[in-house]
Protein backbone atom coordinates (compact mmCIF):
# COMPACT_ATOMS: atom_id res chain seq x y z
CA UNK A 1 0.00 0.00 0.00
CA UNK A 2 1.22 3.48 -0.83
CA UNK A 3 1.84 5.92 2.01
CA UNK A 4 0.88 9.59 2.15
CA UNK A 5 3.51 11.59 0.32
CA UNK A 6 4.60 8.71 -1.89
CA UNK A 7 5.34 9.60 -5.49
CA UNK A 8 4.32 7.54 -8.51
CA UNK A 9 5.73 8.13 -11.98
CA UNK A 10 3.12 8.63 -14.72
CA UNK A 11 4.48 6.81 -17.74
CA UNK A 12 2.62 8.66 -20.49
CA UNK A 13 3.35 12.27 -19.44
CA UNK A 14 6.51 11.58 -17.37
CA UNK A 15 5.09 13.60 -14.49
CA UNK A 16 4.66 12.60 -10.85
CA UNK A 17 1.52 11.84 -8.88
CA UNK A 18 2.00 12.70 -5.21
CA UNK A 19 -0.31 10.76 -2.86
CA UNK A 20 -2.34 13.12 -0.66
CA UNK A 21 -5.01 11.01 1.04
CA UNK A 22 -6.67 7.60 1.13
CA UNK A 23 -10.10 7.32 -0.56
CA UNK A 24 -11.07 3.67 -0.30
CA UNK A 25 -10.23 0.06 -0.93
CA UNK A 26 -11.74 -2.73 -3.03
CA UNK A 27 -10.97 -6.31 -3.93
CA UNK A 28 -8.28 -5.33 -6.43
CA UNK A 29 -6.50 -2.48 -4.73
CA UNK A 30 -6.62 0.88 -2.97
CA UNK A 31 -7.63 4.28 -4.34
CA UNK A 32 -5.96 7.53 -3.31
CA UNK A 33 -6.32 11.21 -4.04
CA UNK A 34 -3.14 12.43 -5.68
CA UNK A 35 -1.76 15.72 -6.99
CA UNK A 36 -0.03 15.77 -10.37
CA UNK A 37 3.26 17.65 -10.47
CA UNK A 38 3.79 19.68 -12.57
CA UNK A 39 0.26 20.65 -13.49
CA UNK A 40 -1.42 20.75 -10.11
CA UNK A 41 -4.59 18.85 -11.01
CA UNK A 42 -6.07 16.43 -8.51
CA UNK A 43 -6.62 12.88 -9.74
CA UNK A 44 -7.62 9.50 -8.36
CA UNK A 45 -4.81 6.96 -8.22
CA UNK A 46 -5.71 3.27 -8.09
CA UNK A 47 -2.90 1.04 -6.84
CA UNK A 48 -3.21 -2.71 -7.28
CA UNK A 49 -2.49 -5.25 -4.60
CA UNK A 50 0.50 -7.43 -5.61
CA UNK A 51 -1.83 -10.39 -6.18
CA UNK A 52 -3.90 -8.34 -8.63
CA UNK A 53 -1.21 -6.36 -10.41
CA UNK A 54 -0.28 -9.20 -12.78
CA UNK A 55 0.85 -9.03 -16.39
CA UNK A 56 -2.64 -9.66 -17.81
CA UNK A 57 -4.08 -6.73 -15.84
CA UNK A 58 -1.16 -4.55 -16.86
CA UNK A 59 -1.74 -5.26 -20.55
CA UNK A 60 -5.44 -4.50 -20.10
CA UNK A 61 -4.71 -1.11 -18.49
CA UNK A 62 -2.15 -0.25 -21.18
CA UNK A 63 -4.80 -0.92 -23.84
CA UNK A 64 -7.46 1.15 -22.06
CA UNK A 65 -5.10 4.11 -21.64
CA UNK A 66 -4.13 3.95 -25.29
CA UNK A 67 -7.75 3.66 -26.43
CA UNK A 68 -9.13 6.52 -24.33
CA UNK A 69 -12.56 6.93 -22.76
CA UNK A 70 -15.58 6.25 -24.99
CA UNK A 71 -17.45 9.00 -23.14
CA UNK A 72 -16.63 11.58 -20.41
CA UNK A 73 -19.07 9.85 -18.05
CA UNK A 74 -16.56 7.02 -17.61
CA UNK A 75 -13.82 7.72 -15.05
CA UNK A 76 -11.35 6.12 -17.44
CA UNK A 77 -7.67 5.24 -16.87
CA UNK A 78 -5.60 8.06 -18.35
CA UNK A 79 -2.04 7.09 -17.41
CA UNK A 80 -0.21 4.08 -16.00
CA UNK A 81 1.64 4.73 -12.73
CA UNK A 82 4.74 3.01 -11.32
CA UNK A 83 6.91 3.36 -8.24
CA UNK A 84 10.56 2.35 -8.67
CA UNK A 85 11.26 -0.90 -6.85
CA UNK A 86 7.58 -1.79 -6.41
CA UNK A 87 6.27 -5.21 -7.46
CA UNK A 88 2.96 -3.79 -8.66
CA UNK A 89 1.56 -0.75 -10.46
CA UNK A 90 -1.45 1.52 -10.71
CA UNK A 91 -3.17 4.07 -12.89
CA UNK A 92 -4.71 7.52 -12.58
CA UNK A 93 -8.20 8.54 -13.59
CA UNK A 94 -10.38 11.64 -13.17
CA UNK A 95 -11.38 12.38 -9.59
CA UNK A 96 -15.06 12.04 -8.78
CA UNK A 97 -16.63 15.41 -7.81
CA UNK A 98 -17.66 15.59 -4.15
CA UNK A 99 -21.25 16.46 -5.08
CA UNK A 100 -21.71 13.03 -6.64
CA UNK A 101 -23.07 10.21 -4.50
CA UNK A 102 -23.15 6.46 -4.93
CA UNK A 103 -26.22 4.87 -6.46
CA UNK A 104 -26.70 3.04 -3.17
CA UNK A 105 -27.61 6.41 -1.64
CA UNK A 106 -30.67 6.45 -3.90
CA UNK A 107 -31.64 2.89 -3.03
CA UNK A 108 -31.29 3.49 0.72
CA UNK A 109 -33.24 6.74 0.60
CA UNK A 110 -30.29 8.90 1.64
CA UNK A 111 -31.13 11.11 -1.33
CA UNK A 112 -34.64 11.44 -2.76
CA UNK A 113 -34.40 13.05 -6.21
CA UNK A 114 -37.53 13.86 -8.23
CA UNK A 115 -38.61 11.77 -11.21
CA UNK A 116 -36.95 14.20 -13.62
CA UNK A 117 -33.55 13.42 -12.09
CA UNK A 118 -34.26 9.68 -11.91
CA UNK A 119 -35.28 9.62 -15.58
CA UNK A 120 -32.19 11.61 -16.55
CA UNK A 121 -29.99 9.20 -14.61
CA UNK A 122 -31.50 6.20 -16.38
CA UNK A 123 -31.35 7.84 -19.80
CA UNK A 124 -27.72 8.84 -19.40
CA UNK A 125 -26.73 5.40 -18.08
CA UNK A 126 -28.23 3.84 -21.22
CA UNK A 127 -26.50 6.44 -23.38
CA UNK A 128 -23.16 5.85 -21.62
CA UNK A 129 -23.20 2.10 -22.18
CA UNK A 130 -24.36 2.64 -25.76
CA UNK A 131 -21.18 4.68 -26.29
CA UNK A 132 -19.08 1.91 -24.72
CA UNK A 133 -20.68 -0.91 -26.69
CA UNK A 134 -20.50 1.08 -29.93
CA UNK A 135 -16.72 0.82 -29.69
CA UNK A 136 -16.88 -2.95 -29.45
CA UNK A 137 -16.25 -3.00 -25.69
CA UNK A 138 -18.08 -4.70 -22.85
CA UNK A 139 -18.06 -3.52 -19.24
CA UNK A 140 -18.41 -6.96 -17.56
CA UNK A 141 -19.40 -5.71 -14.10
CA UNK A 142 -22.33 -3.29 -14.34
CA UNK A 143 -23.74 -2.84 -10.84
CA UNK A 144 -24.88 -0.08 -8.50
CA UNK A 145 -21.51 -0.27 -6.73
CA UNK A 146 -19.81 1.16 -9.81
CA UNK A 147 -22.13 4.11 -10.46
CA UNK A 148 -22.14 7.56 -8.91
CA UNK A 149 -24.42 10.43 -9.90
CA UNK A 150 -25.14 14.08 -9.28
CA UNK A 151 -28.41 14.13 -7.25
CA UNK A 152 -29.19 17.62 -8.58
CA UNK A 153 -28.96 16.75 -12.29
CA UNK A 154 -28.94 12.96 -12.60
CA UNK A 155 -25.69 12.91 -14.58
CA UNK A 156 -23.88 9.63 -13.83
CA UNK A 157 -20.20 8.81 -13.48
CA UNK A 158 -19.08 5.21 -14.01
CA UNK A 159 -15.98 3.98 -12.21
CA UNK A 160 -13.98 0.72 -11.99
CA UNK A 161 -13.39 0.68 -15.72
CA UNK A 162 -10.24 -1.41 -15.50
CA UNK A 163 -12.20 -4.58 -16.25
CA UNK A 164 -13.56 -3.26 -19.55
CA UNK A 165 -12.46 -5.35 -22.54
CA UNK A 166 -13.07 -5.99 -26.21
CA UNK A 167 -16.29 -7.93 -26.64
CA UNK A 168 -15.55 -11.56 -27.46
CA UNK A 169 -11.80 -11.00 -27.76
CA UNK A 170 -10.19 -10.14 -24.40
CA UNK A 171 -10.38 -12.40 -21.37
CA UNK A 172 -11.00 -11.38 -17.78
CA UNK A 173 -11.19 -13.10 -14.42
CA UNK A 174 -14.12 -10.83 -13.54
CA UNK A 175 -17.58 -12.36 -14.06
CA UNK A 176 -19.53 -9.52 -12.46
CA UNK A 177 -21.56 -8.93 -9.32
CA UNK A 178 -23.83 -11.95 -8.65
CA UNK A 179 -27.15 -10.09 -8.42
CA UNK A 180 -26.40 -8.32 -11.71
CA UNK A 181 -25.03 -11.33 -13.60
CA UNK A 182 -27.04 -12.63 -16.52
CA UNK A 183 -28.55 -16.05 -15.74
CA UNK A 184 -26.25 -17.75 -18.26
CA UNK A 185 -23.22 -16.44 -16.37
CA UNK A 186 -24.64 -17.56 -13.03
CA UNK A 187 -25.06 -21.01 -14.58
CA UNK A 188 -21.48 -20.77 -15.94
CA UNK A 189 -22.72 -21.24 -19.48
CA UNK A 190 -21.32 -17.96 -20.83
CA UNK A 191 -18.65 -15.34 -20.23
CA UNK A 192 -19.32 -11.60 -19.86
CA UNK A 193 -20.18 -9.92 -23.15
CA UNK A 194 -22.23 -7.10 -24.61
CA UNK A 195 -25.29 -9.36 -24.42
CA UNK A 196 -24.77 -9.96 -20.69
CA UNK A 197 -24.10 -6.24 -20.21
CA UNK A 198 -27.60 -5.58 -21.58
CA UNK A 199 -29.09 -7.81 -18.90
CA UNK A 200 -27.07 -6.08 -16.17
CA UNK A 201 -28.11 -2.67 -17.51
CA UNK A 202 -31.77 -3.69 -17.31
CA UNK A 203 -31.27 -4.80 -13.69
CA UNK A 204 -29.56 -1.50 -12.92
CA UNK A 205 -32.41 0.51 -14.47
CA UNK A 206 -34.98 -1.56 -12.60
CA UNK A 207 -33.19 -0.73 -9.35
CA UNK A 208 -33.12 2.97 -10.28
CA UNK A 209 -36.83 3.19 -11.16
CA UNK A 210 -38.40 0.51 -8.97
CA UNK A 211 -35.91 0.35 -6.05
CA UNK A 212 -35.72 -3.44 -6.02
CA UNK A 213 -34.36 -6.46 -7.88
CA UNK A 214 -36.41 -7.83 -10.79
CA UNK A 215 -35.98 -11.48 -9.74
CA UNK A 216 -36.17 -11.17 -5.94
CA UNK A 217 -39.79 -11.52 -4.92
CA UNK A 218 -41.76 -14.14 -3.00
CA UNK A 219 -39.40 -16.98 -3.92
CA UNK A 220 -36.58 -15.16 -2.15
CA UNK A 221 -38.35 -15.87 1.15
CA UNK A 222 -38.53 -19.61 0.47
CA UNK A 223 -34.80 -20.04 1.05
CA UNK A 224 -33.23 -20.09 4.48
CA UNK A 225 -30.43 -19.35 4.61
CA UNK A 226 -29.99 -17.13 1.57
CA UNK A 227 -26.72 -18.59 0.27
CA UNK A 228 -24.92 -19.51 -2.93
CA UNK A 229 -27.38 -22.31 -3.62
CA UNK A 230 -30.34 -19.95 -3.25
CA UNK A 231 -28.75 -17.39 -5.56
CA UNK A 232 -27.90 -20.02 -8.16
CA UNK A 233 -31.56 -21.13 -8.24
CA UNK A 234 -33.30 -17.74 -8.17
CA UNK A 235 -30.81 -15.83 -10.29
CA UNK A 236 -29.58 -18.59 -12.60
CA UNK A 237 -31.38 -21.91 -12.94
CA UNK A 238 -34.97 -20.79 -12.36
CA UNK A 239 -35.18 -17.00 -12.84
CA UNK A 240 -38.70 -15.52 -12.77
CA UNK A 241 -39.65 -11.85 -13.13
CA UNK A 242 -41.42 -10.44 -10.08
CA UNK A 243 -44.02 -8.78 -12.34
CA UNK A 244 -44.36 -11.66 -14.80
CA UNK A 245 -47.66 -11.10 -16.63
CA UNK A 246 -48.75 -14.77 -16.37
CA UNK A 247 -46.87 -16.32 -13.45
CA UNK A 248 -47.32 -14.60 -10.08
CA UNK A 249 -45.50 -17.13 -7.91
CA UNK A 250 -42.57 -14.73 -7.51
CA UNK A 251 -44.61 -11.54 -7.06
CA UNK A 252 -43.37 -8.87 -4.63
CA UNK A 253 -44.56 -9.38 -1.06
CA UNK A 254 -46.30 -6.41 0.61
CA UNK A 255 -44.19 -4.96 3.39
CA UNK A 256 -41.08 -6.79 2.16
CA UNK A 257 -40.82 -5.56 -1.42
CA UNK A 258 -43.03 -2.52 -0.90
CA UNK A 259 -40.93 -0.10 -2.96
CA UNK A 260 -41.45 -2.18 -6.08
CA UNK A 261 -45.18 -2.49 -5.41
CA UNK A 262 -45.45 1.28 -4.94
CA UNK A 263 -43.35 2.26 -7.93
CA UNK A 264 -44.47 -0.23 -10.60
CA UNK A 265 -47.94 1.27 -11.22
CA UNK A 266 -46.56 4.83 -11.28
CA UNK A 267 -44.68 4.31 -14.54
CA UNK A 268 -46.39 4.33 -17.96
CA UNK A 269 -47.13 1.06 -19.79
CA UNK A 270 -44.23 1.47 -22.25
CA UNK A 271 -41.65 1.40 -19.47
CA UNK A 272 -43.29 -1.58 -17.79
CA UNK A 273 -43.42 -3.41 -21.14
CA UNK A 274 -39.69 -2.97 -21.65
CA UNK A 275 -38.97 -4.45 -18.24
CA UNK A 276 -41.32 -7.34 -19.03
CA UNK A 277 -39.37 -7.99 -22.22
CA UNK A 278 -36.00 -7.76 -20.48
CA UNK A 279 -36.98 -10.23 -17.75
CA UNK A 280 -39.14 -12.69 -19.66
CA UNK A 281 -37.93 -13.19 -23.24
CA UNK A 282 -34.59 -11.61 -22.31
CA UNK A 283 -33.94 -14.31 -19.71
CA UNK A 284 -33.97 -17.10 -22.29
CA UNK A 285 -32.89 -15.35 -25.51
CA UNK A 286 -29.80 -13.25 -24.72
CA UNK A 287 -29.05 -12.34 -28.32
CA UNK A 288 -32.49 -11.27 -29.52
CA UNK A 289 -34.65 -10.80 -26.43
CA UNK A 290 -32.80 -8.17 -24.45
CA UNK A 291 -33.59 -4.47 -24.62
CA UNK A 292 -30.95 -2.46 -26.43
CA UNK A 293 -29.35 0.60 -24.88
CA UNK A 294 -30.77 2.83 -27.63
CA UNK A 295 -34.30 1.62 -26.84
CA UNK A 296 -33.89 2.36 -23.12
CA UNK A 297 -32.45 5.77 -23.98
CA UNK A 298 -35.38 6.70 -26.20
CA UNK A 299 -37.96 5.41 -23.72
CA UNK A 300 -36.44 7.22 -20.74
CA UNK A 301 -36.01 10.45 -22.69
CA UNK A 302 -39.70 10.24 -23.61
CA UNK A 303 -40.60 9.41 -20.02
CA UNK A 304 -38.87 12.56 -18.81
CA UNK A 305 -40.91 14.56 -21.33
CA UNK A 306 -44.12 13.24 -19.72
CA UNK A 307 -43.40 14.67 -16.27
CA UNK A 308 -46.14 16.90 -14.86
CA UNK A 309 -45.61 18.85 -11.66
CA UNK A 310 -48.35 19.12 -9.04
CA UNK A 311 -49.19 22.80 -8.35
CA UNK A 312 -50.22 21.95 -4.79
CA UNK A 313 -47.30 19.93 -3.41
CA UNK A 314 -44.71 20.32 -6.16
CA UNK A 315 -44.19 16.56 -6.62
CA UNK A 316 -43.73 15.11 -10.09
CA UNK A 317 -45.97 12.54 -11.78
CA UNK A 318 -46.26 11.23 -15.36
CA UNK A 319 -48.86 12.51 -17.80
CA UNK A 320 -50.26 9.55 -19.72
CA UNK A 321 -52.94 11.19 -21.85
CA UNK A 322 -55.73 10.57 -19.34
CA UNK A 323 -56.73 12.16 -16.06
CA UNK A 324 -53.99 11.58 -13.51
CA UNK A 325 -53.81 12.20 -9.77
CA UNK A 326 -50.69 13.33 -7.94
CA UNK A 327 -49.17 10.24 -6.31
CA UNK A 328 -48.21 12.30 -3.25
CA UNK A 329 -51.21 14.50 -2.35
CA UNK A 330 -53.76 12.75 -4.64
CA UNK A 331 -54.92 16.01 -6.19
CA UNK A 332 -56.36 15.58 -9.69
CA UNK A 333 -53.97 17.28 -12.10
CA UNK A 334 -55.33 19.46 -14.87
CA UNK A 335 -54.59 18.54 -18.47
CA UNK A 336 -51.26 20.28 -19.15
CA UNK A 337 -50.23 22.38 -22.10
CA UNK A 338 -47.82 20.36 -24.24
CA UNK A 339 -45.48 21.15 -27.08
CA UNK A 340 -46.15 18.70 -29.92
CA UNK A 341 -43.37 18.08 -32.44
CA UNK A 342 -43.71 15.42 -35.17
CA UNK A 343 -46.18 13.41 -33.13
CA UNK A 344 -44.19 13.60 -29.88
CA UNK A 345 -45.22 15.70 -26.92
CA UNK A 346 -43.33 17.56 -24.21
CA UNK A 347 -45.30 18.56 -21.10
CA UNK A 348 -44.68 22.23 -20.30
CA UNK A 349 -44.22 22.95 -16.60
CA UNK A 350 -42.86 26.06 -14.97
CA UNK A 351 -39.20 26.24 -15.97
CA UNK A 352 -39.35 23.44 -18.56
CA UNK A 353 -36.52 23.71 -21.09
CA UNK A 354 -36.97 22.70 -24.71
CA UNK A 355 -33.64 21.36 -25.96
CA UNK A 356 -32.34 20.82 -29.45
CA UNK A 357 -33.12 17.13 -28.94
CA UNK A 358 -36.83 17.87 -28.90
CA UNK A 359 -36.57 19.33 -32.38
CA UNK A 360 -33.98 17.01 -33.92
CA UNK A 361 -34.04 13.82 -31.78
CA UNK A 362 -30.25 13.91 -31.47
CA UNK A 363 -30.08 13.59 -27.66
CA UNK A 364 -28.55 17.03 -27.32
CA UNK A 365 -29.80 18.06 -23.89
CA UNK A 366 -27.26 20.88 -23.64
CA UNK A 367 -28.37 23.33 -26.34
CA UNK A 368 -31.56 25.16 -25.22
CA UNK A 369 -34.19 26.15 -27.76
CA UNK A 370 -36.88 27.52 -25.45
CA UNK A 371 -37.87 27.83 -21.80
CA UNK A 372 -41.21 28.24 -20.03
CA UNK A 373 -41.20 31.54 -18.13
CA UNK A 374 -43.69 33.76 -16.33
CA UNK A 375 -44.84 37.06 -17.85
CA UNK A 376 -42.80 39.87 -16.23
CA UNK A 377 -45.94 41.84 -15.31
CA UNK A 378 -48.49 39.01 -15.08
CA UNK A 379 -47.00 36.19 -12.99
CA UNK A 380 -50.15 34.12 -13.57
CA UNK A 381 -49.50 34.03 -17.32
CA UNK A 382 -46.82 31.88 -18.90
CA UNK A 383 -44.96 31.98 -22.16
CA UNK A 384 -42.36 30.10 -24.16
CA UNK A 385 -39.22 32.23 -24.38
CA UNK A 386 -36.99 31.90 -27.41
CA UNK A 387 -33.58 30.71 -26.20
CA UNK A 388 -32.27 29.95 -29.69
CA UNK A 389 -30.35 32.18 -32.08
CA UNK A 390 -33.15 32.25 -34.67
CA UNK A 391 -36.33 34.29 -34.90
CA UNK A 392 -39.49 32.18 -34.58
CA UNK A 393 -42.56 32.51 -36.73
CA UNK A 394 -45.83 31.75 -34.93
CA UNK A 395 -49.47 31.56 -35.92
CA UNK A 396 -52.20 31.88 -33.28
CA UNK A 397 -55.49 29.90 -33.38
CA UNK A 398 -57.14 33.05 -34.73
CA UNK A 399 -54.71 33.26 -37.65
CA UNK A 400 -52.58 36.12 -36.36
CA UNK A 401 -48.91 35.86 -37.38
CA UNK A 402 -46.25 36.74 -34.85
CA UNK A 403 -42.48 36.80 -34.67
CA UNK A 404 -40.40 36.11 -31.58
CA UNK A 405 -36.78 37.17 -31.76
CA UNK A 406 -34.25 35.53 -29.41
CA UNK A 407 -35.18 36.49 -25.86
CA UNK A 408 -38.83 37.17 -26.69
CA UNK A 409 -41.77 34.96 -25.64
CA UNK A 410 -44.93 33.51 -27.10
CA UNK A 411 -47.91 32.89 -24.82
CA UNK A 412 -48.89 29.31 -24.02
CA UNK A 413 -52.08 29.45 -26.04
CA UNK A 414 -53.18 25.99 -27.25
CA UNK A 415 -53.61 25.89 -31.00
CA UNK A 416 -50.60 28.12 -31.66
CA UNK A 417 -48.05 26.78 -34.15
CA UNK A 418 -44.40 27.82 -33.98
CA UNK A 419 -41.85 27.54 -36.77
CA UNK A 420 -38.36 26.95 -35.37
CA UNK A 421 -35.83 26.59 -38.16
CA UNK A 422 -36.88 23.56 -40.20
CA UNK A 423 -39.20 22.26 -37.46
CA UNK A 424 -42.82 23.12 -36.68
CA UNK A 425 -44.21 22.74 -33.17
CA UNK A 426 -47.74 23.16 -31.85
CA UNK A 427 -49.09 24.06 -28.44
CA UNK A 428 -51.81 21.57 -27.49
CA UNK A 429 -53.94 20.76 -24.45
Amino acid sequence: MLSIGAQALLLQSHRRAVVQSFIGEGSQGSVFRALVDPGGESVALKWYFPSQGHDTQRRAIDELVERGAPDPRFLWPTEVAEVPGSNTFGYVMPLRPERCVGLTSLLRGVVDPPFSVVCTLGMELADSFLALHSEGLCYRDISFGNVFFDPATGRPLICDNDNVGVDGASSSAVLGTRTFMAPEIVRREAAPSTDTDLYSLAVLLFYVLMVGHPLLGRRELEFSPWDDHAESVVLGREPLFVFHPDDHTNAPVPGVHQSMLDNWPVYPPRIRALFEQAFTVGLVDPRNGRVRESVWRAALAGLRDQIIRCPACGKESFWQGVEVACWSCHRTLERPVRLAIDGRELVLNQGTTVFRHHMQRDYDFVTPIARVVAHPDRPDRWGLRNESTETWEATTPGGDRLEAAPGRSIGLLPGTTIRVGASTASLVR
